[in-house]
C-alpha cells in the first residue's frame, strides 16, 4: 500500500522551475518509492547501487550520459560526485527544467559537490520518515508548523485525537515506512539489519572508523542523550574515544541524517547564554531501539519519557517544514545560567515564537512562566505555545495556547 508523501505537490511544482532537484534524507525512508511513484514514464531510472552502473559512471562519466539520457532519476548521487560537473554542462546546454532528479543520503559529501557545480540549478529538499499526517493519511497540503491561531486551526480541520499510549506506541516504532507499511512485521529485525547496513555502508564511505563495535556504542551514548545539552568531554568519555573523534562522529551522524542539533539562541544583548547545542535523534523508532526500550509501555513509564516526546515533537517541526519544501524558519532553544529555559523558539519576521514541550494533558498557567524571559531582547513577541497531550487547542492566555501533540 502506498502512503502519499505531503512533498509530493510541492516536488512537481519545483521541477517546474529548476533544471535539477535532489531529495536527500536517511537510508530507507522512501526517497526512492516516492520519485518512481510519481515519475513520468519517460524519465529513466538508474541506481549507483548497483556497481556496474557505479562503475560505468566513475570510468566514463560521458559514455554513462551517452547511455542514459534526461529526463533521468538518478539514485545515490554520492557515490558518484564525478557525475555533477556533467549535469551542469547537459543542463546548461539543453536548459531543461526537471532533466534530474537526484537521491542521496550522505549529505556533507553531496553538498561540497553540489556547491562547487550546481550553484543556482538545483533545488534540495529534504524527506525523513513518514510524519503523523503521512502515516494517518490526513490532509498534506497545510502549512508547517508554528504556533500562530490561523495555522493551528488550519491543521485542527482534519486530524485525529491520539492518545497517550497511540503517542508512544508512533515513538517506540519510528517513521520507516517498512515498519508502517507494514512490510516489515519485526520491528526489532528491522533496526539490526537498519544498523549493520548503515555500519558497512555509509560509515565507510563517510570516514575511516577504526572500530564499529565502538562506533556503535557512541551511536547508543548518543541515543540515550537525545533531548539533552550535548557535552563532548562527556560523550568522549563514556565512548572511551578522544574529543576530537568524538566531534568528528557527531559530524559523521548528521552528515548520514541521524541527528540533529538545535544550536541555542544567543544575542549580542547577553552573555549569559549557554551555548552547547542539543542533540536530537531524527528518528525516535531508531532512538529507542537503541536504548533497548522492549515496548512503548515501558519507554512511556521509563526514565526517557519526557527527553524522547520533546524528541518527537522537534521531527515532527522539522518534518512539516522540510516535507513541504519550505525553508525552516530560525529555531533554536532558549536557555540561560540562571536556569530560564524554553525548548523550542522560532525566529521569524523579526518575532519570537516561543514553544515548550510537556508530557502532560493538563494545561497550567505556569509553563508559559518562562516566555517573559524573552522579554530582554530586540524582538516583538509574537504567538506561543505549548505542545502537550491535552484534547484540544486551548488558550491559555491571550497569545499563548495549550497545543495538542496530534496537531503536529
Amino acid at each position: 500500500m502506498y502512503y502519499q508523501r505531503s512533498i509530493t505537490d510541492c516536488w512537481t511544482q519545483i521541477s517546474e522551475q529548476f533544471p535539477v532537484l535532489l531529495l536527500t534524507g536517511p537510508r530507507q525512508v522512501g526517497k526512492t518509492t516516492f520519485l518512481q511513484h510519481i515519475c513520468e514514464k519517460d524519465r529513466t531510472y538508474v541506481t549507483l547501487d548497483d556497481p556496474a552502473v557505479r562503475m560505468l559512471a566513475n570510468d566514463d562519466p560521458a559514455l554513462f550520459f551517452q547511455r542514459f539520457k534526461p529526463p533521468l532519476l538518478i539514485d545515490e548521487i554520492q557515490y558518484c560526485p564525478a557525475l555533477l560537473p556533467y549535469i551542469k554542462m547537459i543542463v546548461d546546454t539543453e536548459k531543461k527544467q526537471g532533466a534530474f532528479w537526484l537521491t542521496g543520503s550522505q549529505q556533507f559529501q553531496m553538498m561540497k559537490g553540489i556547491s562547487e557545480t550546481l550553484a543556482g540549478r538545483i533545488a534540495i529538499i529534504n524527506l525523513l520518515g513518514f510524519s503523523n499526517r503521512e502515516r494517518r493519511k490526513l490532509k498534506l497540503d497545510v502549512e508547517p508548523f508554528l504556533p500562530d491561531e490561523r495555522i493551528l486551526n488550519q491543521r485542527r480541520e482534519q486530524a485525529d485525537i491520539v492518545e497517550l499510549v497511540d503517542v508512544y506506541k508512533d515513538i517506540w516504532l519510528g517513521g520507516f515506512p517498512a515498519l508502517i507499511a507494514g512490510r516489515v512485521k519485526n520491528r526489532d529485525v528491522f533496526y539490526s539489519s537498519y544498523l549493520q547496513t548503515y555500519l558497512q555502508r555509509d560509515i565507510r564511505d563517510l570516514t575511516q572508523v577504526g572500530s564499529e563495535t565502538t562506533f556503535l556504542r557512541f551511536l547508543k551514548i548518543c541515543a540515550a542523550r537525545t533531548g539533552q545539552l550535548l557535552n563532548l568531554s562527556e560523550l568522549a568519555r563514556d565512548a572511551d574515544i578522544s574529543v576530537n573523534t568524538a566531534k568528528n562522529w557527531l559530524g559523521i551522524l548528521q552528515a548520514s541524517f541521524q541527528i540533529f542539533l538545535l544550536q541555542p539562541y544567543h544575542s549580542n544583548l547577553t552573555k549569559r547564554l549557554i551555548k552547547s547545542p542539543k542533540l536530537y535523534f531524527l528518528d525516535t523508532g531508531l532512538c529507542a531501539y537503541l536504548t533497548e526500550w522492549s515496548s512503548p509501555e515501558t519507554m512511556e513509564a521509563g526514565a526517557m519519557a519526557g527527553a524522547i516526546f520533546e524528541t518527537y515533537v522537534l521531527t515532527e517541526i522539522l518534518k512539516s517544514w522540510w516535507h513541504r519544501a519550505k525553508q525552516l524558519p530560525q529555531l533554536y532553544y532558549y536557555r540561560s545560567k540562571d536556569g530560564q529555559e524554553i525548548d523550542f523558539l522560532f525566529v521569524q519576521n523579526q518575532a519570537f515564537y516561543p514553544v515548550e514541550v510537556k508530557k502532560s494533558a493538563t494545561p497550567a498557567r505556569r509553563w508559559i512562566q518562562t516566555f517573559a524571559s524573552l522579554d530582554r531582547f530586540n524582538l516583538k513577541p509574537a504567538n506561543g505555545g505549548v505542545i502537550c497531550l491535552c484534547k484540544q487547542l486551548l488558550p491559555i492566555s491571550q497569545n499563548h495556547y495549550a497545543i495538542p501533540v496530534w496537531l503536529l
